[in-house]
């Protein structure tokens, strides 16, 4: 083989290596985009199930996230009128992939939340439990958004500028990844 021919090859080579390298890169770090309404309509149930009941769920207000790889970190608003659900929990979400808000941390699952307000109204304590047990996984705090962000029952944001998962007029940030 001429010594052109070798480098030509060896440049090839290299070339090759480097396009594995990238793809590996992309596929380590997936690109979260907003979730579509005919993605959260074939992710979450009509009924939840909550505990010892199936509760229905507001479809008209879910949300979510998701990675383009059948992975989604979505949420809706339950209807919890005449179930014991009522006054506990408020929104149902489901987690495909580890997620921190706040300080906690969610593993793949279905859990379910509720929120109370502060006595001056400027923050929510926001408790998630896990949907068929009721078991407490744990508490943050969600402060009054600024901006210009409208009101939401329930909106998780992607990635990016604004890393938030937001009920009303509150959020508090998230964190994608291992728990």
């Amino acid at each position: 083989m001429s010594r052109g021919a070798g480098l030509a090859f060896a440049g090839r080579v290299a070339a090759v290596l480097l396009l594995g390298i990238a793809t590996l890169a992309h596929a380590e770090k997936p690109i979260w985009r907003q979730a579509t309404d005919a993605e959260l309509a074939a992710q979450l149930p009509a009924r939840a199930p909550v505990e010892k009941e199936h509760i229905e769920t507001e479809m008209r207000t879910a949300t979510g996230i998701t990675d383009g790889k059948g992975h989604f970190i979505a949420g809706v608003v339950l209807i919890t009128a005449g179930y014991s659900a009522e006054g506990k929990y408020s929104h149902y979400l489901l987690v495909q992939e580890p997620i921190r808000i706040g300080t906690v941390s969610l593993a793949a699952g279905e859990y379910v939340l509720g929120f109370v307000r502060d006595r001056d109204n400027t923050a929510l304590k926001v408790h998630f439990n896990e949907a068929l047990t009721g078991k407490l996984v744990g508490e943050v705090e969600a402060h009054e958004l600024t901006g210009k962000v409208g009101i939401a029952s329930l909106r998780i944001w992607p990635p990016g500028d604004r890393q938030i998962f937001q009920i009303g007029r509150f959020g508090v940030s998230y964190e994608l990844g291992p728990e």
